[in-house]
Parts: structure tokens; sequence; C-alpha cells
């Protein structure tokens, strides 16, 4: 699918704000996968189409996770993450993307898993560098992004679990396993 078909059918589900934002994210996946030798046609693809489900209504939503008998410990945790699992299987439904690197990478951008695709990778780790993102410490990923996308992951895995438990809110196991996952593999936080 071409850039602009794809963002156009985008630009129908979400917002302007976040159209903006997926924009910010399309350029800093390309810019990725162009660094770390990633396919940089899927990278933008995902990227397009990472929050397809955004802001698709939270009845909707839970409907599909237990009609396509998705995990249900989505259910106990934040409806923020609703959207990527969500997302992944709309995209193939609605807009017809079979390419399952691109939709798992669609699925796992906001838990992560353990073992993650390069793809995957450079769509997480995007989504929370893009230019657009303003917050404590995604200055120091987005300058760990240039040198190691492992270690960015890791240091956004890292202050996304800080935030929670700073919140005093639950943090899915998903991302629990991944950040433990790239620990045990030799990587280094600060």
């Amino acid at each position: 699918m071409e850039r602009e078909a794809a963002l156009k059918i985008v630009a129908e589900q979400i917002t302007e704000h976040r159209y903006v934002h997926t924009l910010g994210v399309m350029e800093t996946a390309i810019h990725l996968a162009q660094l770390y030798g990633g396919d940089v046609k899927k990278a933008e693809l995902a990227a397009i189409f990472h929050d397809y489900a955004k802001f698709r209504p939270k009845k909707e939503m839970k409907k599909i996770i237990e009609d396509q008998e998705m995990p249900r410990k989505l259910l106990e945790h934040n409806s923020e993450l609703w959207h990527a699992p969500v997302g992944a299987y709309l995209v193939k439904k609605e807009v017809g993307i079979e390419d399952k690197e691109v939709l798992r990478a669609i699925k796992y951008h906001t838990s992560g898993r353990p073992n993650m695709t390069l793809l995957e990778k450079i769509i997480y780790v995007a989504d929370y560098i893009e230019p657009g993102r303003h917050f404590p410490g995604v200055e120091e990923v987005r300058e760990l992004a240039e040198a190691s996308l492992d270690q960015a992951l890791l240091k956004s895995l890292q202050n996304t679990i800080m935030f929670l438990l700073n919140k005093n809110q639950a943090i899915y196991p998903d991302t629990l396993k991944t950040y433990n996952s790239l620990v045990l593999k030799g990587g280094k936080t600060s």
C-alpha cells in the first residue's frame, strides 16, 4: 500500500493531533529502519497504522478482545493498551493488510514482548521518541536510539515502568517480561 493511500485511511480514524503524531512516528520509524537495516516500507506501513484503533469506543475494543479471544489480562489493565492488539486485528480486517510482521509491530507497540523483532523494536521506539513527544527522559532515549536500538528500547521500558510505579498503576505482564528479557540478554540500565 502506498503512503498517501495509507495516510488517507488513517486520517479518517484518528484526530488531527494524533495524525500529526502518526506522521512523526512514520518519519522516525523510517529513520530507524534505515539506521539499523530494517525494512523501510514495512516500518513506514506499521508506523502509519500503529494507532488505527486509538479512538475506537472502549466498548467496541472490549468486545473485540473478548470475541477474538485475545489475552483476558488486557481487560484487567489500563485500556490504553487495548488499541494496539485491537488495531492489528482491525487493520487486517478493515484495511486488508496481511503482512504478519507489520501486524505484530502494531500489536506490540504499547506493551512490547520478549524477543521482539527488529521491526517491532523500531515501531515501539519510534512511537516513544517521535519529535512531538515532550516528557522527562525522552531526550535520553532519542540519543540512545542513534547508537543502540536495544538500549533505547530498554530505557523506554524502564521509564514507562517507573512512570506507572509512581502513579501506583499496574504494569502489564508483557511489559515486564520484555524488560526482563532485554536485561537478561546483557542490556544495561542507567
